[in-house]
């Protein structure tokens, strides 16, 4: 297969911190994984040095050119969202999207994307901070204030800071799978899958469920009985809780109701399933706690468009074209249906 060409846009002001978000996930050292090597470039409108916003700078050996041939081009946090980019850069991103490069613009480099015509008629998220600007700026955009990130095919946005690393994360299990993003995750010591549909802004941050009380045992115990009835009412009653207060806890703690965050960590043991076991569709359907693989396909499909059978034989095909051992085909359709 061909190397994926991942480039990221550095510019005066940019955040170090930003601009290595991508830098990390992407130039990961991914074979040792079993999983091929991005090819990484930063450019700049201009080779040469570009000032940071923490107050040293970069020597930026490539310029907007890297864009002609990128197979995914990133934005990070843009300094100001006040500060319209320039034509030069809006053009190599405009060239890039209408020859076919996957767009990704993390935090407020979302109006970068959204200044170049690209985001119109499309969903986008960016930092809750700034939604209100962006909103009357850009009305053609389907602004979604709340969450995480928007995946909208070849165009995906993120919220501020630690959503972009679960923007970038979520590009990787994309093109690699669930099982490498986690690994690549734990590296980095953050959460291996926040859901972009999670809220931006949680109130009270979920402490090590080990370490916790009722509560917290409660969902650590969720995440490992995922087959079980996992309603608000069963939790509350194994939290020793009001329903009411429960739900209102796990809103605040979660930034999501619980049923969708079963929901998410379903689907995303279907995945691991689907890409490390030869399992039939009936017991990854039962071992997730869908009830029947017809509910488990409606709900994958509508996750990630796509049947759980497509998406095993395109990971299981994707493992075989870069050298995937025998223990890692795919069985017959048959067994898996």
């Amino acid at each position: 297969m061909s190397t994926h060409r991942v480039a990221v846009v550095a510019y005066d002001g940019v955040s170090p911190f930003h601009l290595s978000v991508p830098c990390m996930v992407f130039a990961d050292d991914l074979p040792r994984l079993g999983a091929p090597r991005y090819a990484l470039t930063v450019c700049a409108e201009r080779i040469g040095k570009v000032e940071t916003l923490s107050g040293f700078s970069l020597l930026i050996e490539h310029d907007l050119g890297a864009l002609e041939d990128a197979d995914t081009v990133i934005i990070p946090a843009w300094p100001n969202p006040q500060t319209v980019p320039s034509t030069h850069l809006l053009e190599a991103l405009r060239a890039a999207h209408s020859r076919g490069a996957r767009m990704v613009g993390l935090c407020v480099g979302s109006f970068v994307l959204a200044e170049a015509g690209i985001l119109n008629g499309r969903r986008a998220s960016t930092h809750w901070v700034f939604a209100e600007d962006f909103a009357q700026r850009f009305s053609d955009v389907e602004l979604d204030r709340a969450a995480l990130y928007v995946d909208d095919g070849d165009i995906l946005t993120s919220a501020g800071t630690a959503a972009a690393i679960d923007c970038c994360l979520h590009l990787l299990r994309r093109d690699h799978g669930a099982a490498v993003a986690n690994q690549v995750a734990r590296r980095m010591v953050v959460a291996p899958h926040r859901s972009g549909g999670q809220a931006q802004y949680i109130e009270q941050p979920l402490p090590d469920a080990f370490s916790g009380g009722r509560f917290e045992q409660t969902l650590q115990w969720a995440l490992e009985n995922l087959h079980e009835t996992l309603g608000l009412d069963d939790l509350a009653a194994r939290a020793a809780m009001s329903r009411r207060n429960f739900s209102r806890r796990f809103l605040k703690a979660t930034g999501s109701t619980v049923s969708q965050w079963v929901l998410t960590q379903r689907l995303g043991m279907v995945q691991r399933l689907l890409e490390t076991t030869d399992q039939r569709i009936e017991a990854v359907s039962d071992a997730a706690g869908f009830g029947s693989p017809v509910t488990m396909r409606q709900r994958f499909i509508e996750a990630f468009s796509i049947s759980p059978l497509a998406y095993r034989r395109q990971f299981r095909a994707h493992g075989r074209a870069e050298g995937a051992g025998p223990g890692e085909q795919p069985r017959p359709d048959t067994d898996q249906k």
